[in-house]
């Protein structure tokens, strides 16, 4: 059997459906970080917060949806020349933030792709001022100009551009292989300067190591001239109060210490040897005449006061018996006598 609807029950439910839309197109619910517009006809009129929000419907609709969070924006790849004409890569991201909805939806049409264009714009703006290794080497400076730049530029679409980083600036192959080259050859500069410089404060080192070693000599010769010279000194003040004798005694000594030092030397086979007092006595009187000493006994003196220091020699004849050779005979090393064996 059919079932019969009332039209009036047709109507209640068209106003409960006309019920729900209405409440839909007025009720509005709006995202954290979102803020969206209100058209009416077609003409902004407000801007509707996160949150719940009621507009009135079939008037009044949603215009753009505007993220006002901080967005990362991809700066495509280009080829960008230098002021010394060399080609590089560059690549770079910004990061801006929607301050004023409004402007940043009615003010540009599609926001990216306008921020998208004029970066790449001023990067190659920017870089074309600069030489090759300026571009290498400054990229702070280049950060710093473009987010001057675009920051300044986009201020009428209600935007913030809160970063520019350069992410990439490659130069093509064969100049990177160039690069590497002048950097070893700046290098190898480096290291021959620097051995250069080693050899240069060695050398100056060893100078200074010369001369203060003659310094040192020279002052070690003095000490010992002053030392000599004090000497003679004592020795001239004791002549004079004690007489020839003294003297005579002194240069005595000196010279049996002399001929024992060349009969010890181990490099003679032959020593000529006096034989006689008389010739040691000799040796004596002809080393005082080359010093020029006056004697106070005269030169009978001498002859007499030669006995007094000729007993003090260790000498001893090869024989009693024996006939004593002349002055000035050869005798072997290994002969009788302390004379002899040095």
């Amino acid at each position: 059997m059919p079932v019969w609807i009332s039209g009036t029950t047709i109507v209640l439910v068209a106003l409960v459906l006309l019920a729900l839309v209405t409440a839909a197109k007025g009720i509005r619910t709006v995202p954290q970080g979102q803020v969206w517009t209100v058209e009416r006809f077609g003409r902004f009129t407000h801007l509707l917060n996160p949150g719940l929000n009621f507009i009135i419907p079939y008037i009044d609709a949603i215009g753009q949806k505007m993220n006002v969070q901080e967005v990362v924006l991809d700066i495509p790849e280009q080829s960008v020349i230098t002021r010394d004409n060399a080609t590089v890569t560059v690549d770079g991201i910004v990061y801006y933030r929607v301050m004023d909805p409004a402007k940043a939806a009615y003010q540009v049409q599609n926001l990216q792709a306008a921020l998208s264009a004029i970066a790449m714009t001023n990067i190659r703006a920017v870089i074309g001022e600069m030489d090759l290794d300026q571009t290498l080497s400054s990229r702070d400076r280049i950060n710093s100009q473009l987010l001057s730049i675009l920051d300044g530029a986009t201020d009428p679409w209600g935007v913030k551009i809160a970063r520019v980083e350069i992410r990439k600036i490659e130069p093509p192959e064969n100049l990177i292989r160039a690069m590497n080259l002048q950097m070893t050859a700046e290098r190898e500069r480096r290291a021959t300067v620097a051995k250069a410089e080693g050899a240069k404060q060695a050398l100056v080192l060893e100078a200074e190591g010369r001369r203060e070693s003659a310094f040192r000599d020279a002052e070690a010769r003095e000490r010992m001239a002053q030392a000599e010279a004090a000497a003679t000194r004592m020795v001239s003040e004791a002549a004079a109060g004690a007489g020839g004798d003294a003297l005579r005694y002194f240069v005595a000594e000196k010279y049996v210490a002399a001929f024992q030092a060349i009969a010890a030397s181990p490099a003679s086979r032959l020593v000529i040897v006096p034989m006689e007092a008389a010739g040691l006595a000799g040796g004596v009187t002809a080393a005082l005449e080359l010093l020029r000493v006056p004697s106070t006994s005269g030169p009978a003196g001498s002859a007499a006061a030669m006995p007094a220091v000729a007993p003090a020699m260790p000498f001893v004849p090869p024989s009693a018996h024996a006939a004593p050779p002349s002055a000035g005979a050869s005798v072997p090393r290994s002969g009788i006598g302390p004379w002899s064996a040095g």
